[in-house]
């Protein structure tokens, strides 16, 4: 399956990029349909495997550890098949994953659901470590984080509706009833009603595992080209002359590090949101919206930067932005208190302020993939692994958050996403600029920012 035939993105017709845009841009759909279910699954298992808010949480732990393990292999596979026979190999694992939840439904063994998470999560790696570089350098590099967001609106715009149809799907009307009542069975009474509870996903993940098949199939004989993201101009070569790996790129090591606190504190906001709600006496049935209330508010976010970048505000200026806000609306999570009515809901306004994080987070993973993988060069492609190595910060957070809701209380879990929004000013406003790092020279090198400052620049 080894795939020569690279392409110089430069080279690409109007009507190529348009298809490959599409193309990607569905990937990303697929991305977050499989990827934000998890908002639902995590109560879900709670009740129908009797676990701890620690133990729900190592759903999104088994899920992105993948990421941690699978990105810096997935580049190789990537370099070795190419882009499109590595994608559909990342769809068919996928589908292993999901076919996975049968047995595990049959069983009502939350480890080896964990373990149809994981697989999961490893054939999602291989299709982020192809598509995230991709989408990147398709175009001009000062309206990369425009081409992002429109990813992000596809990623999101499925997060919207995954949790909605899993939810009609696996819950009924009467579950409410249902899980009042498991709280005083007992024996094989309990037993029988959580086996017949969990068994509600064979259905859904049995045609998961299908759709994601066919969509190996699809892909790999799509007119989807395989760029070369390893061509570097003249410039770039000579700057990049003397570097022998990844790590001679301080830019880049700390954009990995921004990625796996930034995607830490979007899945703690969309995944914790429910039991959140649930905390304030509100119906599973009812809390079920509350992630595509958050997932809404992001793709406001993407419009907003679509609109505005690079014409009216730079990327690394939104980013800023998103930055502080995610700082003030954790602050507003702690200490803001008071019953409020908003969307039909009855709720303390702190929850408000978890939606919020939505908007916040909007623009940051927009802004700092550009930045991170400027002037890579030859490195882009095992840079783009190590940005994904980042999204096992997904797999830490929540556990976390779990870790200090059991210990504490739910509200106040919330201070783990602080420290994550400080480092990201932190790279906003100067990480992003370092060339070099720190030695016996007096001073760092920092790149200029013009190319990737559209708007400072007229």
């Amino acid at each position: 399956m080894k795939n020569t035939n690279r392409v110089d993105p430069g080279q690409l017709s109007r009507r190529d990029t348009f298809i490959s845009i599409l193309i990607i841009g569905m990937l990303f759909f697929i991305f977050g349909f499989v990827t934000w279910v998890n908002a639902i699954l995590i109560p879900y298992f709670k009740i129908a495997c009797e676990l701890t808010n620690f133990q729900s949480y190592l759903v999104a732990f088994a899920f992105y550890i993948s990421y941690f393990i699978m990105s810096v292999p997935s580049s190789y596979l990537l370099k070795a098949v190419g882009f499109k026979n590595g994608i559909m190999i990342g769809f068919w694992t996928m589908a292993l994953g999901a076919a996975i939840f049968i047995p595990a439904a049959l069983t009502r063994t939350y480890e080896v659901f964990l373990l149809g998470l994981f697989t999961i999560g490893l054939g999602l790696a291989v299709l982020q470590t192809a598509a995230n570089p991709y989408i990147t350098i398709l175009g001009p590099k000062e309206s990369a984080a425009q081409r992002i967001s429109i990813m992000g609106i596809c990623n999101k715009g499925a997060g919207i509706i995954a949790p909605l149809i899993f939810a009609a799907v696996i819950l009924k009307p009467t579950d409410s009833a249902l899980f009042a009542q498991l709280q005083h069975m007992s024996g094989a009474a309990r037993e029988a009603e959580l086996d017949l509870l969990i068994r509600r996903v064979i259905m859904p993940y049995s045609v998961v595992a299908v759709v994601l098949f066919l969509l190996g199939l699809l892909v790999r004989y799509s007119p989807l080209p395989d760029i070369d993201t390893e061509k570097e101009e003249g410039e770039v070569a000579a700057a990049n002359a003397g570097k022998k790996n990844i790590f001679g790129f301080p830019h880049l090591i700390l954009g990995a590090v921004a990625i796996f606190l930034h995607v830490g504190t979007q899945v703690v906001a969309i995944d914790t949101i429910i039991g959140y709600a649930t905390s304030m006496h509100i119906p599973l049935m009812e809390a079920k919206t509350f992630p595509s209330y958050t997932l809404f508010v992001t793709i406001c976010g993407y419009l907003l930067g679509i609109v505005t970048i690079p014409k009216f505000l730079s990327q690394v200026n939104a980013l800023r932005i998103c930055t502080l806000l995610g700082a003030l609306f954790t602050i507003g999570i702690i200490y803001m208190k008071g019953t409020v009515t908003m969307l039909g809901h009855t709720a303390d306004i702190s929850i408000w302020f978890v939606v919020l994080l939505g908007f916040a987070n909007s623009l940051v993973w927009a802004g700092i993939w550009p930045l991170a993988l400027d002037g890579l060069g030859r490195f882009t492609k095992l840079g783009g692994s190590l940005m994904i190595m980042g999204l096992s910060g997904n797999a830490m957070l929540p556990p976390l958050y779990g870790y200090f809701a059991d210990h504490f209380d739910v509200r106040h879990a919330y201070w783990v996403l602080f420290p994550c929004y400080l480092y990201l000013i932190f790279y906003a406003f100067y990480g992003h600029k370092i060339r070099r790092w720190l030695s016996s020279k007096p001073s760092v090198i920092v790149h200029p920012e013009k190319e990737l400052h559209g708007a400072e620049k007229n």
